[in-house]
């Protein structure tokens, strides 16, 4: 109840609908995996600035960004300090991990939009699996390939949807920005690959993305309204597959 006060108020004042719907299936998670140890240790890849180490941290729970970039983790340090919490912070990239963390050191491990951009997913889901605890969890959050496709239709791109939904990386062309996008069975089949158990799959950004920012801007009605149909759509076993962005909660097996 305490994630999910604070996080409520967090979004008021950004009202940014993605928050609603990961930070929900996140809450759900650290219920479960909760020890009576005391706090969960968590594990950001690709952390960046803390946009979700230090809200983490802020509840209690002992947080480790790992991220390639040393400005971003200067900048997450600075945001830590400011908010009155400790993130640890730790250069590297996902395959890394064993040897800046070591093998069963995390409860949870986020890999919040990095799956996309790293030279081989399998190695690094590998890596997330062997830091993660047996009775732990993996979050992963990764772009759409079927929300890309109707985002260039809608702009009047149809040669670049079309190559969107027949590519192997799910990429329009060579000018996409994006080195790979992810369906639900390409995902899922990433994650058991790894050894992971496929959890709950969540639509995230489903119908916020099509919406016109202004609507929200001038109604903060509607802002909410939009926040609730998201959480709803997110486990709709059709809508979630036109989400901008794909999150799944794997679990590791207790051994």
């Amino acid at each position: 109840m305490a994630v999910a006060a604070q996080q409520h108020k967090r979004l008021r004042g950004t009202g940014r609908v993605r928050d609603a719907v990961l930070w929900d299936a996140l809450r759900t998670v650290l219920d479960r995996i909760a020890s009576e140890a005391g706090p969960s240790e968590v594990v950001d890849v690709g952390g960046g600035t803390g946009g979700f180490a230090v809200p983490l941290a802020e509840l209690g729970h002992r947080v480790t960004v790992v991220d390639a970039n040393p400005d971003a983790l200067a900048a997450l340090e600075r945001r830590a300090d400011e908010s009155g919490v400790e993130v640890r912070a730790l250069q590297g990239d996902a395959s890394d991990l064993p040897d800046l963390l070591g093998p069963h050191s995390a409860d949870l491990v986020l890999c919040h939009s990095v799956l996309e951009y790293v030279e081989d997913p399998a190695a690094a889901m590998a890596a997330l699996t062997g830091t993660v605890r047996p009775g732990g969890a993996v979050s992963v959050l990764v772009a759409g390939q079927v929300a890309a496709a109707l985002h260039r239709a809608v702009a009047g791109q149809f040669d670049d949807a079309r190559r969107v939904l027949t590519d192997p990386a799910g990429r329009w062309g060579d000018h996409d920005r994006m080195p790979r996008r992810f369906t639900r069975e390409s995902l899922s089949s990433l994650v058991r690959g790894a050894g992971l158990r496929v959890g709950e799959l969540h639509g995230v950004r489903i119908f916020a993305d099509l919406v016109p920012s202004g609507l929200l801007d001038c109604d903060a009605g509607s802002a909410e309204a939009l926040i609730a149909l998201e959480s709803v759509a997110a486990v709709h076993p059709v809508l979630r597959e036109l989400a901008t962005q794909l999150h799944l909660l794997a679990d590791k097996p207790a051994e």
